[in-house]
């Protein structure tokens, strides 16, 4: 009787699971990624529900950063509900002014309140490689990224940041992993 009782349980908990993941996956359908063109003065953005991963490339001087950055933290807000185990956030921005980095922040700290402890968020950082070949240690990392980190310290899912050092033409020539 107890190993029935136990069968059961375990098939009650996979029927559970089981329809857990048809409606996530029913609810991401609807959802679109989001794409923005890049202008003169505001980065191509690429958010990919499906694969997780978002890119920001280019400049980020908008005069009205509300604007540009509003609907993607909407967009991002939404995604968080149904994120991807692993969530690639790829910033190649080669500058971005103040009002941009706090929207920045603002979608940084929508993210690392996906709400699965087991997810990973990896942030995907390009630098020049001179820039690159500065940072030596752990402690140099923390601190060139330290707003990073500092909207990150309570984030639920666990955090990632890949640096890139690139050349001129934009290649990668060296790589590291940091986890926080």
């Amino acid at each position: 009787m107890r190993k029935l009782v136990l069968n059961l349980t375990d098939i009650i908990v996979e029927i559970i699971s089981y329809c857990h993941k048809v409606i996530k996956e029913t609810i991401m359908k609807d959802f679109q990624s989001l794409i923005i063109e890049e202008t003169p003065k505001t980065p191509q953005i690429e958010l990919n529900q499906l694969t997780g991963d978002f890119i920001f490339s280019g400049k980020s001087i908008p005069e009205n950063a509300a604007k540009v950055y509003e609907p993607i933290l909407n967009w991002v807000t939404q995604y968080t509900q149904h994120a991807r185990p692993t969530t690639n956030l790829r910033l190649n921005l080669e500058y971005f002014n103040t009002s941009s980095s706090l929207w920045l922040s603002k979608i940084f700290r929508v993210l690392a309140g996906i709400n699965e402890p087991d997810y990973v968020l990896i942030f995907h950082l390009y630098l020049p490689v001179e820039e690159f070949d500065e940072l030596e240690g752990f402690d140099d990392i923390r601190d060139a990224f330290f707003p990073i980190a500092d909207v990150l310290q309570f984030a639920i899912p666990s955090i990632g940041i890949k640096l890139y050092g690139t050349n001129d033409a934009d290649e990668i020539v060296k790589d590291k992993l940091v986890f926080i």
